[in-house]
């Protein structure tokens, strides 16, 4: 009988890093708090006014308890004139506008995140679903509102805090400054102008 040699152990690869991700930016952070809401049986003449004199576009809808149960948008409120109800009654519209409640119009079975979810992870709901905000919640009661806006300002931030010069030299056309258009790190004072041509 004969005996093999042991073989050699396999010497193991250096294992690559992984990606390294930036800190974990909580949607508690950049949403407005205290949103405006209306109640699911609250007539639409009520949501109308709350969008104009606030000048939003979304707005959480709650139930009796207060629980987040939809979302009504200003885009929701210009199809009501195509509502059943009142194309059946053209000739008194403003009557029958005046009886549609805010749960006949609004989206049910909204997405909404927590205050916690990562900032990256809302931003994709956003542009996945193709929505323009997202209820912020928790225990089923809305907290906050996060808008694209407010996923834009979050990234202006982030790339200013980038920036270690306000005109660097761009080496691959000659040595000429170009503007990033941030304001300097440590001021206040928001985005500068690009120069005009």
């Amino acid at each position: 009988m004969k005996v093999r040699p042991a073989r050699p152990a396999p010497t193991s690869r250096p294992s690559r890093p992984g990606p390294q991700w930036l800190e974990v930016m909580p949607t508690r952070d950049w949403m407005k708090r205290d949103p405006i809401v209306v109640r699911d049986d609250a007539p639409i003449g009520i949501a109308i006014h709350l969008l104009r004199t606030h000048r939003i576009r979304h707005l959480p809808v709650v139930n009796e308890s207060g629980r987040l149960i939809g979302i009504v948008t200003d885009r929701d409120l210009r199809q009501a004139v195509f509502h059943p109800m009142i194309q059946d009654a053209l000739g008194d519209a403003a009557v029958a506008l005046r009886a549609l409640r805010v749960r006949e119009v609004m989206t049910w079975g909204v997405v909404s995140v927590r205050a916690d979810t990562d900032l990256r992870s809302a931003a994709r709901l956003l542009r996945e679903g193709k929505i323009g905000a997202l209820p912020v919640t928790e225990d089923g009661r809305v907290v906050g509102m996060l808008s694209e806006i407010d996923v834009l300002t979050a990234l202006e931030k982030v790339l200013g805090s980038r920036v270690t010069t306000i005109r660097p030299i761009d080496v691959t056309s000659g040595g000429e400054p170009y503007d990033y258009g941030f304001a300097p790190p440590g001021s206040d004072t928001g985005p500068t102008e690009a120069p005009r041509d």
